[in-house]
């Protein structure tokens, strides 16, 4: 790892020279692939988004930053908290911090889906039950970023240039059952022309 590194791609220059294997590896390579992984997460996500991560992320660390947790439930989940438990989650997290600290069950936690279940494990949820809101409610991005991607690709295929004329309604209808193919698998035909015959008098039985 200690011998010259020497470029194909380019004719070497002087301060090339000095360039070793190891400090390819460790520092020119891996400043390459990090800053690719950067730009790929900035064109995928959007200010906000990436706001959001960074201040969720604040959970999973050793001690909460209370700034941070409030601030991500005003800003995000207003709708979610009242005026009243927005005062009253300051004051939880404040006692969840030191607790977290004396509790190894709570301390022990890497990410935010370990706190989650370790709070269910210890009936920590119950007294914490705003902390606890907060976190479910951060978990259901993953899930939620899935299923619009998942509703994206479908749409791509299904509405396709044949179909680019049909209404909003049926589009939809459409995207779940082509979505859920799955659950929809388990519907029989009769089943289906029993459910459409219910839903309105016709002159002819079906």
């Amino acid at each position: 790892m200690e011998a010259p590194y020497t470029s194909t791609r380019y004719r070497p220059r002087k301060k090339d020279l000095h360039v070793t294997f190891g400090h390819y590896y460790r520092v020119d390579l891996f400043n390459a692939t990090l800053d690719k992984q950067l730009h790929e997460l900035n064109s995928r996500f959007n200010e906000e988004t990436i706001e959001l991560l960074s201040l969720s992320s604040s959970l999973s660390s050793k001690e909460i930053n209370l700034d941070e947790i409030c601030l991500l439930v005003e800003k995000y989940y207003p709708q979610d908290f009242t005026d009243q438990e927005k005062i009253q989650l300051r004051y939880q997290l404040e006692i969840f911090n030191i607790e977290k600290s004396k509790n190894i069950n709570l301390s022990g936690a890497s990410t935010i889906s370990d706190l989650c279940k370790s709070l269910v494990d210890t009936k920590k949820h119950e007294t914490y039950y705003l902390v606890d809101r907060v976190i479910r409610l951060i978990l259901t991005l993953l899930v939620s970023t899935a299923t619009i991607e998942r509703g994206f690709s479908a749409m791509k295929i299904f509405k396709n240039r044949l179909r680019n004329k049909m209404s909003d309604d049926y589009l939809a209808n459409s995207l779940v059952i082509y979505i859920e193919k799955e659950i929809a698998e388990n519907f029989g035909s009769e089943s289906i022309i029993d459910e459409f015959k219910n839903l309105k008098g016709r002159r002819a039985e079906l």
